[in-house]
């Protein structure tokens, strides 16, 4: 039988998770008769990057013809993916959000495909997909096995959140600040509410009245949302000066009887995760080795003394890949294999 192929198209082909989705279809051999790249106009008619041998020209988003297209993957801000998602919808695509525009959506489904693959099966209510928060998906694949074994009450989190999750201008924000400082320039901001290198900042997004920021609200509606809306969540999310991965410390508490040992045990055999967690020096993973890498890496698990059937734990991941453009890739992945599509 010949393997069904498919039409994909890349909306904002030139930004940090557009160029990233185009890298993953061409690692994970996605079957594609077809790859449209597509940005703004002022990015037509140049080229980008398909693996290591494919360069593909840039077509204008606002006037391109999604006439059969299966897939196209939205990895641009929210109020293009607005005005993106009726077109291609209307001609039968199904979009794959990044943005925030859909997540909360009750008709759109929010998924990570090792989490809630049986949510995508609502995808045809408004042909969309949502792709959480990067700061979520890692969060939540690392909960699953957990919460399924031994009911999660509470999850207190505290997240260390790479530059590139706020885009390109911010990577290059921390690296003329960097550069800057070291040469004895004046250090001048753009991007971040205070200087990005060598420091931190606790804020990521906008304030909201509860005092949380969005970052906040998202990792505590989104985890709801996807696992379980009895869940208790309370997030910290800064900003610190590292390019690429996110970094989270996560403490949770259960209904029912936990230990480090079944947590370990739970967590090593999680799809989607390796547990690296040696109690030596250097025995855990950090922003810098995940990145590139396609797991979310666990290291740090032990006991929280401070409540009743607590463990606690460190979490890091690539933000570009597995907090955005592998999830999204998954998600088309499971959908061909569910054949929903």
């Amino acid at each position: 039988m010949t393997k069904k192929s498919y039409k994909i198209a890349v909306a904002g082909a030139t930004g940090n998770v557009g160029r990233e989705v185009l890298q993953i279809l061409a690692e994970r051999q996605f079957p594609a008769s077809e790859v449209v790249a597509l940005a703004s106009a002022r990015s037509a008619g140049g080229e980008v990057s398909f693996g290591e041998d494919h360069v593909l020209k840039i077509h204008d988003l606002a006037k391109y013809d999604f006439t059969d297209t299966h897939f196209v993957f939205a990895a641009v801000e929210t109020e293009h993916v607005k005005a993106l998602v009726p077109r291609a919808a209307a001609a039968g695509a199904v979009v794959i959000d990044k943005s925030s525009a859909f997540r909360m959506d009750p008709d759109v489904p929010l998924v990570v495909p090792e989490v809630n693959p049986e949510a995508l099966r609502g995808f045809d209510k408004k042909r969309v997909v949502a792709t959480p928060n990067c700061s979520t998906i890692q969060m939540v694949l690392a909960l699953k096995p957990l919460h399924d074994a031994a009911t999660i009450k509470r999850v207190v989190v505290s997240t260390y959140q790479s530059v590139s999750g706020a885009g390109k201008d911010a990577m290059d924000e921390l690296f003329r600040q960097t550069r800057a400082i070291f040469v004895n320039d004046p250090v001048e901001q753009e991007i971040f509410t205070k200087q990005i290198a060598f420091n931190c900042i606790p804020q990521i997004d906008a304030f909201m009245d509860s005092g949380d920021t969005k970052e906040e609200w998202k990792m505590v509606a989104e985890t709801k949302k996807i696992m379980d809306p009895k869940i208790k969540v309370t997030a910290t999310c800064v900003r610190v000066p590292v390019f690429i991965g996110h970094s989270e410390a996560i403490w949770v508490e259960f209904e029912n009887d936990m230990d480090e040992r079944d947590a370990r045990k739970l967590l090593q055999k999680a799809p989607g995760v390796a547990v690296v967690d040696l109690r030596e020096p250097g025995g855990y993973v950090t922003p810098v080795e995940c990145a590139g890498e396609d797991k979310v890496f666990i290291s740090r698990i032990r006991q929280d003394p401070t409540v009743d059937n607590g463990i606690s734990f460190w979490c890091v991941g690539d933000n570009l890949r597995k907090g955005a453009a592998l999830n999204a890739v998954q998600i088309a992945e499971t959908m061909a294999k569910m054949k929903l599509v």
